[in-house]
């Protein structure tokens, strides 16, 4: 017999509702869900094939225990006091834990909580400290809360929609079929990339820029916009403050059309018909990625992006608002269940006395909770691992491959080889398990329920289809398991998955309003969700923001130059992204014969003119060389990117590391610093 379990695709943020094919125990396709009002019945290549590495013959499927080089298969009794044992030794700031963005809600919030209530430390956080920092706090800033404003079915409203940092058609190709329904209606696109990628293809105008420049073309937009006074004024002057220090910014000489259009490749024409369609559009939306936020200077470009929407009104309206695109199924679900080092579930700070007392109460542990102070990112963990002294000692990793993921492989590797003790949990014996002392079978997507938080803030259902490979759990289960072996039994009562959305609703905020049921329906729920009655928020800041006195706080940027440029030794300038084939590291991607037959090693793009200079033809191997390393692989000729760039899919993130050595401008901000690379034919091909 064949059945059909409803379920969300474990790829992008977009949140696809997919249902798997399930016959005798084994999932043999996938179709799209026809009642989702995120994917309406379409899926991409990588939904379609997301149940092929669900079998793959090489899933964890028994807990493993290092015995010196090698790992012994284990029961789960036996892992589990090991782990206890060992975790008992260790005080608070000696531990880091990594949550993970492709996880459950509910398997985040055990972990959380599991954190700061068993091992009472803040040092906890996932890899949207990468991805999404920028925006988090960026938005943070403006508009008083770090999300999404609109919802995805809300684009197709637009009138106008400005893209930037984000290839839209490959790497959320359900979100690029909103773009295509705006036009369809009468609607602008403006897309903004170094390379002509699908995405381009669709755009109405096409703003070939160098990758930084973003501020640049920002700060343009916004002085064009003011000259010919398109800016909002009854908006400005009612729902916002600080517009006069913006204006005095993106007046400045340096911000013309004629200046930007030298500094960034794109001719004046083309910024100043920009300005008068996102000047002159009744509803415009900003859409970006991480090609926007992951980069140096991606919080200053997140707040120019709200500045523009602030100065224009097209906030708090259908088919207006700032909308980043979540790269992972579950960041911003992580995020909302407080699986970042300052923040509680629903974003309470860390240092509230007020939240700390409740949720020290709705928890109920015996001998309180972690202090009220902020913990250690990603980054400050792996920093402090790898001293000698006052240092890291045990490590417990959910769904995190950092040795693949991380941009400083140096700095991790060196880091968990001085760890004391590291715990790994993950459906695959990825790079990361080589170092741990004990492996621990997950369960996938497929094989477990739970919730999910899409990039428009929709909280969606996972349906269990197939059992687990092995003896394999979920990890909100093996994490409640473990901590009732340490003696908290009564703060871990958790049967299913329902049990933990209902605290989750008790204790994050967002969420208050919602049930389990309720997000069971293929609608799903945007939070906030007031009350059970309300039905979701689709569109934030309809009346006010979320700050204290409900306005938008302006905040003037300033472009700055990247930290590298070109030069006759590193003339080519190095920029990454996702392809519509692969996600993220690959780990699931390519145990999919389809997708993974489709690119299976890694290359770079290069400009005809580029390739002539340097005598190179397409298929060669090329040798790339940056100040910090080099590597070689194929090379594609292609028109698509602007001359004197080059491209990397991201999907190579560990030859990429190879070239971006210390990956940061800044070592406190999590933004990737601009690089600049040579390129030269390898002798003998």
């Amino acid at each position: 017999m064949l059945n059909q379990v409803p379920t969300i695709c474990p790829y992008c943020g977009t949140g696809c509702s997919v249902n798997l094919l399930v016959q005798d125990g084994k999932i043999t396709g996938t179709t799209p869900n026809i009642r989702s009002p995120v994917n309406e019945g379409k899926l991409c290549p990588k939904g379609t094939y997301c149940h092929q590495f669900v079998h793959s013959t090489d899933r964890l499927k028994k807990p493993l225990i290092r015995k010196g080089d090698v790992f012994i298969e284990s029961d789960w009794e036996t892992a589990y006091h090991l782990i206890a044992e060992k975790l008992k030794k260790y005080n608070a700031d000696e531990i880091g834990v990594l949550a993970s963005a492709r996880c459950s809600n509910e398997d985040n919030y055990a972990l959380m909580k599991f954190a700061r209530g068993v091992l009472k430390t803040n040092n906890l956080d996932h890899c949207a400290r990468l991805c999404h920092e920028a925006t988090m706090t960026g938005l943070s800033l403006s508009f008083g809360n770090g999300a999404m404003t609109n919802s995805i079915p809300d684009i197709g409203k637009s009138d106008c929609i400005f893209c930037l940092g984000s290839n839209t058609f490959e790497q959320h190709p359900l979100i690029g079929r909103q773009i295509i329904r705006a036009q369809q209606a009468g609607g602008r696109f403006i897309y903004a990339d170094p390379r002509y990628t699908p995405t381009a293809i669709q755009a109405d105008l096409f703003l070939q820029f160098y990758s930084g420049s973003d501020v640049a073309v920002l700060n343009c937009i916004m002085g064009e916009i003011i000259r010919n006074g398109l800016e909002n004024r009854e908006f400005i002057s009612s729902r916002t403050k600080e517009y006069e220090s913006v204006k005095k910014t993106v007046l400045q000489s340096k911000y013309t059309p004629k200046e930007v259009g030298f500094l960034t490749g794109v001719s004046a024409e083309d910024l100043v018909r920009a300005a008068e369609w996102i000047g002159t559009a009744d509803r415009c939306t900003v859409l970006y990625a991480m090609g926007l936020s992951h980069l140096s200077g991606g919080i200053s470009n997140v707040r120019a992006i709200a500045n523009l929407m602030m100065l224009t009104g097209n906030i708090g309206r259908e088919g207006t608002g700032v909308n980043a695109l979540r790269g992972q199924n579950n960041v911003q679900g992580a995020c909302d269940m407080g699986c970042i080092p300052n923040f509680f579930p629903g974003y309470q700070p860390i240092t509230d006395s007020i939240f700390h007392r409740k949720i020290t109460k709705v928890w109920n542990f015996p001998d309180g909770i972690t202090p009220a102070r902020t913990g250690l990112d990603i980054n400050q963990m792996f920093r402090k691992a790898g001293m000698k002294h006052d240092n890291i000692k045990a490590m417990i990793l959910i769904g995190e491959n950092p040795l693949v993921t991380e941009p400083d492989q140096n700095m991790v590797e060196h880091a968990v080889k001085n760890l004391e003790f590291l715990v790994v949990s993950d459906i695959f014996f990825t790079k990361t398990c080589e170092f741990a002392h004990v492996v621990l079978p997950a369960a996938c997507y497929a094989e477990k329920d739970g919730t999910v938080t899409n990039t428009e803030r929709r909280v969606q259902r996972l349906n269990k289809a197939v059992m687990p490979p092995g003896i394999a759990k979920p990890d909100w289960q093996i994490i409640t398991e473990l901590a009732c072996l340490m003696g908290y039994e009564r703060q871990f009562p958790y049967k299913d998955p329902a049990d933990i959305f209902r605290e989750i609703t008790a204790v994050c905020e967002p969420y208050q309003g919602m049930t389990f049921s309720q997000v069971s329906l293929p609608d799903g729920i945007c939070w906030p969700c007031p009350s059970p009655e309300h039905p979701g928020t689709a569109i934030l800041y309809t009346d006010q923001f979320y700050h204290p006195d409900g306005k938008g706080i302006f905040c003037p940027v300033e472009w700055k130059a990247p930290t590298e440029l070109p030069d006759s030794n590193y003339p080519f300038r190095l920029t990454s992204g996702r392809v519509i084939w692969h996600w993220h590291t690959g780990t699931m991607t390519r145990r999919s014969k389809n997708l993974n037959d489709e690119v299976q090693e890694a290359y770079i793009e290069v400009h005809p003119a580029d390739a002539e200079k340097i005598r190179i033809s397409d298929g060669e191997m090329v040798l790339i060389r940056s100040r910090k390393g080099q590597l070689s692989c194929k090379t594609r000729i292609v028109t698509d990117i602007k001359e004197g760039m080059i491209f990397m899919p991201s999907l190579f993130d560990a030859a990429l590391s190879r070239l971006i050595g210390t990956p940061y401008a800044d070592p406190e901000v999590s933004e990737y610093r601009p690089i600049c690379v040579a390129l030269e034919p390898v002798s003998g091909g």
